[in-house]
């Protein structure tokens, strides 16, 4: 057997090799948890780290699309002016891919008064280990959920 077939067997070999899965309910959790800290930057007035949740290439879907990290950033700045936040949210579920890398978020938004108004729909992408931002970002009408 001439040494190249035996050096492209071996690659092959080692690339067919099983890799370690990553586990996928812990990413889940690690999503969880980063958007209900997106959603308290909101809740305390913080600004600064409502934006280090964003992706340079975040994409927010409203009356107007919002493009990359400084244009939302700048123009949800208005949501932070006053003392009370003017809404909340939370997440009611959250999915990864099975490479571990995307997620995508759902949930209530509500008013202040704690009424459901809208229904948020984020994706996230595992930007350096253990750090999830937001790439896209959308909200839709809020539907009662059928009983």
């Amino acid at each position: 057997m001439s040494k190249l077939r035996v050096v492209l067997g071996a690659a092959l070999m080692m690339g067919g090799a099983a890799t370690a899965q990553p586990d996928l309910a812990a990413l889940q959790r690690q999503v969880a948890d980063t958007e209900r800290a997106f959603a308290r930057s909101m809740a305390e007035r913080d600004h600064v780290a409502f934006t280090r949740h964003l992706s340079e290439q975040a994409v927010f879907f409203g009356k107007q699309v919002l493009t990359g990290k400084a244009e939302v950033a700048a123009s949800w700045q208005r949501f932070f002016i006053a003392k009370d936040a003017p809404f909340s949210w939370e997440p009611d579920q959250v999915v990864v891919t099975a490479d571990g890398l995307l997620a995508h978020s759902s949930g209530p938004v509500r008013d202040q008064a704690g009424k459901p108004i809208a229904r948020f729909n984020s994706v996230w992408r595992l930007e350096a280990p253990n750090t999830w931002r937001i790439v896209f970002d959308r909200g839709e009408t809020w539907e009662e959920p059928a009983q």
